[in-house]
């Protein structure tokens, strides 16, 4: 944060005393007059500026302080210019208000109304500041719709402008509401079937009695309410890609068919006695552990096999640092636009609920979370009532347990960053031995670099 205060008077004594009542919380800077407060501010470029109107050599009239408060403007539109003035003064010192300076000052100056007056004008340079940062990020071009500068992310559109290139099928890992299905879109975007049909389909959102059907299709008066012949997913995605979520729901039985068609591009509808050749590719996802399901024997391991030729790892938000407020600031300005409620920002704690929160739901969670406060905020500011955070229910801890778990998985990850996956420099850093970090990454579902 620039905490450079400059001011501006010709009265030494007052300069000194200014100094030394407020160089507790500013770096404070001097000037007698208008050129060596515009010297001073080129060069320094403080973020606010308290400025007495009677200058040399003019100290009677405010004609000086108003050229010199023109000039500091003309450098920076965005700077925080308090001007003080006389009683006599007053209408001047409004007219110094409506040519762009933030407040103004009576003299005598009280210091508590001053210290107030400086708070709240750092305050609001700390916010414009930090808009303007989060507006130069987002001017970064998206990845077919996704936001990332993180190198988890980066990682993540590197594996798919590489598989974009080829037909096999590919395999998506990841927590709910990581993007998921977002990444399957940019892999079929950037694939040369882009231009044929993309067809979702959430394995666990249809009965099972109804799956093999909504997957195959189905020929008329094949079962009971059957009236019609129907196509099934997979025929409908033919020449493009078919994305199968939640994969590790299907029933056993309908892997086989699944298996089947992966190996020979062939399928028969439910009731009817001819395959016919289809040309779709296979995009699955998950959140749930398909080598738990072989083991258990719930899926098929040569059905992983198939479907998992490229495996893409979609990072949860909390591995993402330097994405959240990236991505929140995106979802403000979208869901601000559609209401319309322009001109929203978040307040200072507000960012810090959002950068300390744990986000279980991931990207979804963090959605949802912006689009609530857009519609309930009253001011110009979200708070974080609005957004329903605060710093208790960001840990999102509420047992010992939970507590140490969180700790110990921001350690590791800490420490897995600091030596870009190098898992023995990052044991060493721990205090820890390889297979003790190993074991501790299992149990805490970090994945292994």
């Amino acid at each position: 944060m620039n905490t450079k205060l400059l001011i501006v008077d010709d009265d030494e004594e007052i300069r000194t005393q200014m100094k030394w009542a407020l160089a507790k919380d500013y770096e404070i800077l001097l000037a007698e007059n208008r050129a060596s407060a515009i010297e001073t501010f080129r060069s320094a470029h403080p973020a606010v500026v308290l400025m007495d109107l009677g200058l040399p050599p003019q100290p009677c009239s405010p004609v000086e302080g108003l050229a010199a408060l023109s000039e500091l403007l003309a450098l920076d539109r965005l700077a925080k210019l308090i001007v003080v003035s006389g009683q006599g003064e007053k209408e001047v010192a409004l007219q110094a208000v409506g040519a762009g300076a933030y407040d103004f000052l009576c003299k005598p100056v009280e210091m508590e109304e001053l210290k107030w007056l400086l708070k709240r004008c750092f305050y609001v340079t700390q916010l414009e500041q930090e808009y303007r940062q989060m507006r130069q990020l987002l001017q970064v071009d998206t990845f077919e719709g996704m936001l990332g500068n993180s190198p988890p992310m980066q990682s993540v559109f590197d594996s798919i402008r590489k598989v974009s290139t080829t037909d096999v099928p590919v395999l998506i890992l990841g927590e709910s509401g990581t993007g998921k299905e977002m990444a399957a879109r940019a892999i079929h975007q950037r694939s040369g079937r882009k231009n044929g049909p993309f067809v979702p389909i959430n394995c666990s959102a249809i009965p099972e009695t109804l799956l093999e059907s909504e997957l195959f299709g189905h020929e008329k008066g094949s079962f009971t309410g059957a009236h019609v012949q129907r196509k099934g997913r997979i025929e409908t995605a033919s020449g493009g890609t078919l994305f199968l979520d939640e994969i590790g729901e299907i029933p056993l039985q309908l892997q086989v068919k699944l298996l089947r068609f992966l190996q020979e591009q062939r399928i028969a509808r439910v009731g009817g006695r001819e395959e016919f050749q289809i040309d779709t590719r296979v995009i699955t996802a998950t959140n749930a552990n398909l080598k738990k399901g072989m083991a258990a024997g719930t899926f098929r391991e040569d059905l992983f096999y198939r479907l998992a030729v490229v495996q893409i790892l979609m990072p949860p938000l909390r591995e993402r640092e330097n994405d959240i407020l990236l991505l929140a600031q995106s979802f403000l300005n979208r869901f601000a636009d559609q209401i319309p409620k322009k001109g929203l920002a978040f307040d200072r704690e507000a960012v810090r609920a959002i950068n300390s929160h744990l986000w279980p739901g991931n990207v979804r969670e963090l959605e949802n979370c912006v689009r609530c406060a857009v519609i309930m905020a009253e001011g110009k500011y979200l708070t974080t009532k609005d957004l329903g955070l605060n710093f208790a229910t960001s840990a999102n801890i509420n047992t010992l347990k939970h507590a140490r778990e969180a700790l110990e998985r921001e350690f590791i990850q800490r420490a897995l960053r600091k030596h870009s996956g190098r898992i023995t420099a990052a044991a060493t850093d721990l205090g820890v031995s390889r297979p003790t970090l190993y074991e501790m990454m299992d149990k805490l579902e970090i994945a292994r670099p």
